[in-house]
């Protein structure tokens, strides 16, 4: 067969285009009759067929959906032809299947619903499934596990977790973490909620000066919290009472009905100060008025602070007895020394202002003032046992009876021994023996001495020690300016520095014993000046022509050498001895 030279081969061409153009417009068609969707995405499909392994889902895609029958046991009431939520899971599988879950749409749709009710703060419902360490297990939204604190379970402290299991309550969402899934719930916020809108309702209808009944719900140790029906009032500790009270348990008990009254209130922050002694009238008012200046009360220490006591005369009256009101003493106390709380005293009313309402008290006028025949028991001259109380660097303050104290001053505790302060001498609550040497009723004031007790040993030292005669003595310090001597019977010389050179042109040693002349002697001013170097420079004449004063001197020197052989130790106020010393020199001076 011969080809046909001129066949048109392009028509045949364009009759493919135009068919497979045709083809192409015909399943874009047929596509758009699928609804569209992505993969990862909830849509709402039909349910085809369902038997015990799975279940046939119609999503309107070119071909159904299988889910497992599992997924759908939760509700035993799903049949062919339900509407029913699922989620992609993807268009195709390896083998050509639409994969689709109805547990994960659930989960999704829960999620968006639990945030949802965070952001609006909806009351939702949840079932409580089990206890946990901490709390509970609720199921919210079919599906969402979420945790509910014991401390969230309701306003008051809850014991026993386990009543609430298996229960169906009402919550609110408080917390959610996306990242671990986790949800927080708490039905205390909802009674709170219910709490504060019947507080706000109560606070809106009260009045100060309002009288309510209340139940005591709560003691503390600074007061009392009322439950006046759904809101809560306090009664400060200053507000039980018009006495003073140590501890509201002594005043009020709980679950007790009382009467209070509103003293103030605060409706932004619910706040409500209530009183319950404002309902009886002030004690000062009920004072008996026939009280007055100069009676005698009774009453109860309440308070001790250093400066005074505070005494209870009736139930929220108070009198302050001053510490200086405590003691004719003048010496410094604290309140502490006199009184203690609870300890039931009696007092005399040193004043009364019932428009302050203040009341100052006195003990010590219960007792006489020791000062008024201060001259007739401690006249000048008379010896006394006192009893140290405080130093200071002038003298000590001693006690001789209560309210009567005196000072003796620091020149008046030796004669010989240089103080330079009383703790030297004796310590505080030592007995000291005193010699009253001037009393000034008026001021109060008693003079003591302790020195005057013995005589001046002064007197005898201006005869054992006159000017030339030699003794002798241990240096027992020694500086620039000379040295101590230590002469006998525990008196002290001064030998200055020129006056330490010995025979041999050397210099005296500190603890060196020596011979020591005296060159001066000052009974005033109890002051002895001694030189060594006197000994040695000055010639001494022959016996025959010894003048009278050598004699004197010599007698005196070999007499007190003698004493000293024979004393072991003579006191300072070992006074006979030092007489007896005085008769026997100026005998030896005289020759007898």
């Amino acid at each position: 067969m011969q080809p046909i030279a001129d066949f048109d081969w392009s028509a045949i061409d364009k009759k493919e285009e135009a068919k497979n153009e045709q083809i192409e417009k015909m399943t874009e068609q047929y596509e758009q009759t699928f609804n569209a969707f992505t993969e990862q995405e909830v849509i709402e499909g039909t349910i085809v067929s369902i038997s015990d392994r799975e279940a046939v889902v119609n999503i309107g895609f070119k071909s159904d959906g299988v889910i497992p029958a599992s997924e759908l046991r939760y509700n035993s009431d799903f049949k062919a032809g339900d509407k029913i939520e699922v989620y992609v899971e993807s268009q195709e599988d390896s083998n050509g299947q639409l994969l689709l879950s109805h547990k994960k749409a659930r989960i999704l749709k829960s999620w968006d619903r639990v945030n949802q009710a965070y952001e609006s703060q909806e009351i939702i419902t949840g079932y409580v499934k089990s206890r946990t360490k901490g709390g509970l297990i609720v199921t919210v939204f079919d599906n969402i596990e979420a945790f509910l604190p014991g401390s969230q379970i309701d306003v008051k402290p809850i014991r026993d977790y386990d009543v609430f299991v298996d229960k169906t309550m009402e919550f609110k969402v408080v917390k959610i973490n996306h990242e671990y899934k986790n949800v927080v719930v708490s039905h205390k916020a909802l009674i709170e909620d219910e709490i504060e809108a019947q507080k706000a309702e109560i606070i809106s209808h009260l009045e100060k000066g309002q009288v309510l009944e209340g139940t005591v719900k709560n003691i503390t140790p600074y007061g009392v919290f009322i439950d006046l029906g759904g809101v809560d009032g306090l009664v400060h500790i200053t507000d039980l009472s018009w006495g003073r009270v140590s501890d509201p348990k002594d005043i009020v008990e709980l679950d007790q009905k009382i009467n209070v009254v509103i003293l103030d209130f605060d409706e932004a922050k619910h706040r409500i100060a209530l009183g319950i002694k404002q309902l009886t009238p002030h004690p000062w008012d009920a004072l008996d008025a026939n009280i007055k200046e100069g009676d005698h009360v009774t009453g109860k220490v309440v308070v001790i602070a250093d400066y005074g006591a505070f005494v209870e005369v009736v139930p929220g009256v108070e009198g302050l007895i001053h510490v200086s009101e405590m003691s004719w003493s003048q010496h410094l106390r604290s309140a502490q020394d006199f009184l203690k709380v609870g300890q039931d005293v009696e007092a005399v009313v040193l004043t009364l202002d019932r428009e302050q309402r203040k009341m100052s008290l006195g003990i010590k006028q219960l007792m006489p003032d020791p000062w008024l025949s201060i001259t007739d028991k401690y006249p000048v001259g008379s010896k006394h046992t006192a009893t140290v109380r405080n130093f200071t660097n002038f003298g000590i303050f001693v006690e001789l009876e209560e309210g009567v104290d005196g000072l003796i001053h620091i020149s008046d505790l030796s004669w010989n021994k240089k103080i330079k302060h009383p703790a030297e001498f004796t310590k505080i609550g030592d007995s000291i023996e005193v010699v009253v040497l001037e009393v000034d009723a008026e001021n109060r004031r008693l003079s003591l001495g302790h020195k005057q007790l013995e005589e001046n040993p002064w007197d005898v030292y201006e005869s054992l020690f006159s000017v030339g005669t030699i003794h002798e003595g241990t240096i027992s310090t020694l500086n620039d300016k000379g040295a101590t001597v230590a002469l006998p019977y525990g008196v002290e010389g001064f030998a200055p520095m020129r006056h330490l050179e010995k025979e041999d042109k050397s210099k005296a040693r500190q603890g060196e014993t020596l011979d020591f002349k005296v060159i001066e002697f000052s009974k005033e001013n109890k002051k002895i000046v001694v030189s060594h170097t006197r000994t040695h420079q000055e010639n001494v004449e022959g016996a025959k022509g010894e003048s009278e004063e050598a004699k004197k001197e010599r007698a005196t020197k070999k007499t007190v050498k003698k004493i000293n052989e024979n004393l072991e130790k003579t006191t300072l106020g070992d006074l006979s001895v030092l007489a007896s010393l005085k008769e026997e020199i100026e005998k030896e001076a005289k020759g007898e």
